[in-house]
C-alpha cells in the first residue's frame, strides 16, 4: 500500500500552510513533470522540496499535448491524462515510499492531478489524501480587496476557452481562469479585476472598464511573460449593471 500526497502550495513558500509543510515533510520524495527543458516552474518545486525537509525531487518529461485548437479538446486532454498516468505507474514501480504531488494554488481548481491519482489508483494500491492550498481566486480577490461576488449573487468560474459560452447563458459575474489570450472584444463596458503571475515577483494588478484598461492588461501581460519565462492569469469579469449595484 503507497501513500499519495496532493499538497495545494498557493503560489510558493509565502503560501504554504502548516499542514502543506508538515505534509511535504512527511513524503519520501516528489514526484513532477517537467514542461519542456527549461521550464520555469520546477525550479520553484525544487526550492519547496529543499524548504520542507530537503525531499528528493523525481522529475519526468510532460508527454506531449495539443493545446492549441484540437478538434476534440476533451479527447486530447484524456489522451493526455493516460500518457501522464503511465509515466507515474514507471517512477512508482521504480522508487518505493511515498509519495508528494505539489501542486499551484489548490488542487480542487482548474488542476488534473486527483484525475491522474485517481487512475492511478486502479493500478497501484494507494492511499490519497490532499492538503488544500491558496487558490488563485483567493489571491485575486485579496489583492484587489473585493468580493468575488455581490449579496445574494452567484459566481460563475470558468476558462478563457469557454467565456464566451458563458456570457451567452447569462453570466455576468464570472472568474476566467487558463487564458491564453485576454479576448474581450464586445465587453468594453464590463469591469475588470485582472492579475498576472499573483503571489511572485512579477506580480501585476489591472482594475477598471474594459475598454480604458485592455491595452494595459496586455502589456501586463507581455512584461510578465519576459519577467518570468511565463504567465499565468486570472481576472473577475462583472457585467456593468451589476458592478453598479455592488458599488452601492
Amino acid at each position: 500500500m503507497r501513500r499519495v500526497r496532493v499538497i495545494g502550495v498557493g503560489m510558493g513558500p509565502q503560501h504554504v500552510t502548516r499542514e502543506a509543510a508538515d505534509a511535504l515533510r512527511s513524503v519520501d520524495y516528489v514526484l513532477a513533470f517537467a514542461k519542456g527543458e527549461d521550464d520555469p516552474l520546477l525550479e520553484a518545486r525544487a526550492h519547496l522540496c529543499r524548504a520542507y525537509g530537503d525531499r528528493p525531487l523525481v522529475v519526468v518529461s510532460d508527454p506531449p499535448r495539443d493545446r492549441d485548437h484540437p478538434a476534440d479538446y476533451a479527447r486530447a486532454v484524456r489522451d493526455w491524462h493516460e500518457e501522464r498516468v503511465a509515466a507515474h505507474l514507471q517512477v512508482l514501480a521504480e522508487r518505493p515510499g511515498d509519495v508528494g504531488m505539489l501542486v499551484w494554488g489548490d488542487p480542487s481548481l482548474y488542476d488534473s492531478t486527483l484525475r491522474i491519482v485517481d487512475a492511478l489508483a486502479q493500478h497501484v494500491d494507494l492511499v490519497v489524501d490532499v492538503t488544500p492550498g491558496i487558490s488563485a481566486p483567493q489571491l485575486l480577490a485579496a489583492r484587489h480587496r473585493i468580493v468575488l461576488h455581490e449579496v445574494g449573487r452567484p459566481l460563475h468560474v470558468t476558462t478563457g476557452r469557454r467565456l464566451r459560452e458563458a456570457i451567452d447563458q447569462g453570466q455576468d459575474n464570472v472568474v476566467v481562469m487558463l487564458n491564453r489570450t485576454v479576448d474581450l472584444a464586445g465587453l468594453e463596458d464590463w469591469r475588470i479585476w485582472w492579475g498576472g503571475n499573483l503571489g511572485t515577483r512579477t506580480e501585476s494588478l489591472v482594475a477598471g472598464r474594459v475598454g480604458d484598461v485592455l491595452p494595459a492588461i496586455e502589456e501586463a501581460r507581455e512584461r510578465a511573460k519576459a519577467a518570468a519565462g511565463w504567465v499565468m492569469d486570472i481576472y473577475l469579469l462583472r457585467r456593468p449593471s451589476t458592478a453598479a449595484e455592488g458599488d452601492r
